[in-house]
């Protein structure tokens, strides 16, 4: 067990490490219903390891604080009724941040002691999940912490250093990929050899799907590419748009993807603000755009006479490419321009949109008992992306991962690549 236990041990010194920038108070920030507060992820993280793994399996743990069961649960009903989402947990100032860490400590102490014995097969299986749910809650903090920061008056940046420059290399051409189509399989295949081998439910059963010829794009989309949507009065064209993202438009003022502000004093007219705090666009045309919704990444694609791929499209084709990219361990917080006239930014960057709605493989069935609720229950009503973020800890990105959100979603590094 001692490859379990360092990856255990790496995972949850990486959340000390990114939570490091941040003050007690900032922990606390809770800044739109679909993020939540730092000291929140840290604590429900370590929640999923009591509930699910020490609880059941180690006779003599006693729980850190009875309270925590039910403060620190998400949206799992089986171990008991959760806090109602509409109320913030931002409202929670006590247990304080050094309780909630004197929790995590409880928690890895009695983790350990377990990992020192003898493990059968389903509380190994529960310690990787939970290593995964983590790593899952570590990319969720920063991108809450973002939000937060943009909607704070001062604008603070949670590094204060400047993003790196681009390496001075032209952006390679978008070049359009053929793919014959044809029987292809997708979905996980387990690996029996590598004991941290690991996939979430909703990655099998493998399958084989039918693809008609298509052609994919050699890259994301970019700044300055999704600006020459926007000069063409795309936010004021119906037409390009689906009817509730046209709705959207109206209700929420769009006219440019989230965190982009108007900036006279760059030539581009606009500012973004990052991790790193404000950027004027200039420097970041090249990069990909982020942080739009499903909506906008359609209208985008009908716009260029283009489509948004299929997942199956995506993962035929992303599967045969190496597991590398600007991802959370690069330490840019940001998207980076392409830098191959070949495939490029297939893992990390920005999340990409998919076309296809997030609903169970032919044959799907959820893990056994309350770990089931972890995906199956959300199979409606949100779109499938791939490929992982700048945010997305390199461990934890695979071709066959299939990430979902609500179509509407911008605060998460959304993107997109074009088919046809």
């Amino acid at each position: 067990m001692s490859i379990l236990l360092s990856k255990y041990e790496a995972v949850r010194s990486m959340t000390r490490s990114l939570t490091e920038p941040l003050s007690a108070e900032d922990q606390l920030v809770q800044s739109c219903p679909e993020a939540s507060p730092v000291k929140w992820h840290q604590a429900h993280t370590t929640w999923f390891f009591e509930t699910f793994v020490l609880q059941p399996f180690l006779p003599d743990y006693k729980p850190f604080h009875d309270d925590f069961h039910r403060l620190f649960n998400s949206y799992y009903i089986s171990p008991g009724q959760p806090i109602p989402e509409e109320k913030l947990r931002a409202a929670f100032s006590r247990p304080s941040l050094d309780e909630v860490l004197a929790f995590r400590c409880h928690v890895d102490h009695a983790i350990c002691r377990l990992l020192a014995h003898c493990l059968d097969e389903e509380p190994s299986r529960r310690i990787l999940l939970g290593l995964n749910h983590e790593q899952q809650h570590q990319e969720l903090a920063l991108t809450g912490i973002k939000h937060a920061f943009y909607s704070n008056p001062l604008r603070p940046a949670y590094e204060n250093s400047l993003i790196s420059g681009e390496p001075g290399r032209p952006l390679p051409k978008l070049r359009w990929h053929p793919f014959p189509g044809g029987h292809v399989e997708i979905g996980h295949t387990p690996d029996s050899a590598n004991p941290l081998d690991f996939c979430f439910d909703n990655e099998t059963p493998r399958h084989t799907v039918f693809l008609a010829p298509f052609e994919i794009a050699s890259r994301e989309v970019t700044c300055r590419e999704y600006l020459e949507f926007m000069s063409d009065d795309a936010y004021s064209r119906p037409e390009l748009w689906l009817a509730e993202g046209w709705d959207r438009i109206c209700l929420e003022d769009w006219d440019a993807p989230l965190y982009w502000e108007r900036d006279p004093c760059d030539k581009t007219g606009w500012r973004i603000f990052t991790l790193r705090g404000w950027h004027g666009l200039a420097p970041l045309l090249d990069t990909p755009v982020c942080h739009i919704s499903f909506f906008e990444a359609d209208a985008f694609a009908r716009w260029r006479g283009c489509r948004l791929p299929a997942e199956a499209e995506w993962e035929s084709v992303a599967g045969r490419e190496p597991l590398s990219g600007n991802l959370l361990d690069s330490g840019r917080l940001h998207p980076a321009s392409a830098a191959a006239d070949d495939f490029a930014q297939f893992f990390g960057d920005c999340w990409e949109w998919t076309a296809t709605p997030y609903l169970g493989y032919p044959g799907y069935k959820p893990l056994p008992g309350a770990p089931g609720e972890y995906n199956g229950k959300f199979m409606s009503g949100r779109m499938i992306l791939r490929g992982g973020s700048c945010l997305t800890p390199s461990g934890h990105v695979r071709a066959t991962y299939r990430n979902f959100f609500h179509p509407a979603t911008r605060w998460q590094f959304t993107g997109i690549r074009l088919a046809v």
